[in-house]
């Protein structure tokens, strides 16, 4: 038996991301880059990505503000980074975006599965109206939500983790899921919180993080615990 199939028999909670981890984040915001800046912008997208992916956790970092005031500073300043014109009515377009963001194709499946077996929480770096909009269109309601807006931080502050841990659950029956090992894997690691990793990028693991397994996809986690 492996270290996951034996958690996997005593957990009763598994937690999530949801923007990367559930939503594909990546596809999402490149609509909303063409969204903001027209349809040119596309030979620039790896660019893009590589100025906003700092650019928010430095903002995130700063005096707590909500999400929508996040995004629409982070336009602000990426389009002066990129040294491209963002018009005042286009600041608020990853806000006006964002519930549109595609879901994954396994996602679904995978949660309806999931939560015949065990209460299912997200943790995620958003505003609940946001999250509402979003949450709308999965298959099942889960049990708990802790966003930025309860803890007035953003992951990977460990507050979203501690609020979970003290009103939801504990280390020894719950399990985080998350694609960002950034957001998700240090906060969890460092309060000895189960974590795998859903490494949907196809990314290297350049961190300290160990998660307790790695799957390609949601789908692949749900067929190993709905069958643990």
């Amino acid at each position: 038996m492996t270290p996951l199939q034996d958690l996997l028999g005593r957990v009763d909670t598994i937690t999530f991301d949801c923007y990367g981890t559930l939503i594909d984040w990546k596809e999402g915001l490149s609509r909303s880059f063409q969204a903001m800046f027209g349809t040119g912008i596309e030979s620039r997208l790896d660019e893009l990505f590589d100025i906003y992916i700092p650019l928010e956790a430095q903002v995130e970092g700063e005096p707590y503000r909500g999400y929508r005031q996040v995004l629409e500073e982070v336009s602000v300043r990426l389009a002066h980074q990129l040294g491209v014109e963002l018009p005042d009515d286009h600041v608020g377009v990853l806000a006006q975006t964002l519930p549109t963001w595609p879901i994954f194709a396994d996602t679904n499946d995978a949660l309806v599965r999931l939560k015949r077996r065990y209460r299912l929480g997200v943790l995620s770096n958003i505003d609940h109206d946001l999250f509402a909009a979003t949450a709308s269109r999965f298959p099942i309601t889960f049990d708990f939500v802790v966003t930025a807006q309860d803890v007035r931080s953003y992951k990977p502050d460990p507050n979203h983790f501690h609020r979970m841990l003290e009103q939801h659950g504990d280390t020894a029956t719950t399990l985080h899921v998350a694609q960002s090992l950034f957001h998700d894997g240090v906060p969890a690691q460092a309060l000895g919180l189960a974590f795998v990793w859903i490494n949907r990028y196809k990314e290297m693991n350049r961190t300290a993080v160990q998660p307790l397994a790695e799957f390609d996809d949601l789908c692949s986690l749900a067929d190993q615990a709905c069958n643990s």
